[in-house]
């Protein structure tokens, strides 16, 4: 019923699906890493590996990325008629409106509420205060160059 957990691993390693999701992502932080490069806003090697493996945000957005590719792999592989790519495309459209809504919102109310805190903090009217997360969100234009990014690798991995 069950096989061993090695063998299962191992046929996720060669999951086309699972590839072409793992490579979408990866594509879409270097180029992220690489932008930042060349805009001289990298500053460190510590920096660098968090562009490359953790900061959101900018672009292109590898979270547009990846749902665009998972739905693109499954729209090939079950067909667009299937209830997995409906759940895949509903996975998608709630990640790109989390990105460009509401985590761009609270990004920018975050640095807003930031700045009022070290100018209180500085006044001497607020001394505890602790600057909140900026949470990065993400520009249309950003998400739909991901989005790109990840439907052009789900269609290579899916027909080559």
């Amino acid at each position: 019923m069950f096989t061993d957990a090695g063998s299962q691993i191992h046929i996720l390693l060669k999951s086309p699906v699972f590839l072409a999701c793992v490579f979408s992502w990866v594509s879409a932080q270097f180029i992220k890493t690489v932008i930042k490069l060349l805009n001289g806003k990298v500053h460190s090697v510590k920096e660098l590996l968090e562009f490359l493996f953790w900061r959101t945000g900018s672009m292109p957005s590898s979270h547009s990325a990846v749902t665009a590719c998972v739905c693109t792999c499954i729209g090939f592989r079950a067909g667009i008629s299937s209830d997995l790519f409906i759940l895949t495309v509903v996975f998608y459209v709630v990640t790109v409106r989390d990105a460009v809504g509401v985590r761009l919102a609270s990004g920018i109310q975050a640095k807003r509420l930031n700045e009022v805190g070290e100018i209180l903090k500085e006044k001497g009217i607020y001394n505890d205060f602790k600057k909140l997360k900026e949470v990065n969100g993400h520009t249309p234009l950003e998400v739909f160059i991901g989005s790109m990014l990840g439907f052009f690798m789900g269609v290579a991995f899916s027909v080559l």
